[in-house]
């Protein structure tokens, strides 16, 4: 085990296996990005709803849901210099060659992250980019403070559409996964 990552200085998978296992960290255009403290209260009750929400639906599908920590590999390298860890909240796998023991090794069709105020930043500007970048189909940015859900969806071009932002009381009927519908009030409660 090597010592915690420093600022500036640019990583690999390889050494991201050697960083304390007490540690969460993401590793974007190799820099480490400290995924600590703990997430609040708020942020894992809504986390857990959604959570739900997909499992019960892919009860009857061959994706699959996984939940944070859940290290995705969105450029997997054979011999691990990838650059590019991430820990999205919530993750959708509909490719089971995709799923190893430690994770996802490949683009997965779905992410979501629950913004924290230390990582609002983050999520909506570079994991955004590496998400559009790594053409994951569909990326959700959850805010458990303001009760709203701003939905990307990949367009044609390869780029992120914004489709609508939902909120408390609203319906969300999933573009990606048709008949997946959830309603924000059973989530935002």
């Amino acid at each position: 085990m090597v010592a915690r990552p420093q600022p500036n200085q640019r990583y690999t998978y390889a050494d991201y296996l050697l960083w304390p296992d007490n540690e969460r960290w993401e590793l974007i255009d190799g820099i480490a990005y400290n995924m600590t403290p703990a997430p609040s209260t708020e942020h894992q009750r809504v986390l857990l709803r959604l959570t739900r929400k997909f499992a019960d639906y892919f009860e009857d599908h061959s994706c699959e849901v996984f939940i944070a920590p859940f290290d995705v590999r969105l450029f997997p390298d054979q011999k691990k210099q990838d650059e590019h860890v991430v820990q999205p909240d919530l993750t959708v796998v509909c490719d089971s060659n995709k799923i190893t023991a430690t994770g996802c090794e490949g683009v997965p069709d779905f992410a979501l992250g629950v913004l924290s105020p230390w990582t609002a930043k983050k999520d909506r500007g570079l994991k955004k980019q590496l998400y559009e970048r790594a053409v994951i189909k569909e990326y959700w940015i959850v805010d458990p403070l303001n009760q709203t859900i701003e939905t990307f969806l990949l367009s044609e071009q390869g780029t992120y559409e914004a489709g609508p932002c939902y909120g408390k009381g609203d319906v969300i009927d999933v573009p990606l996964f048709e008949g997946l519908v959830i309603n924000l009030t059973a989530v935002f409660t």
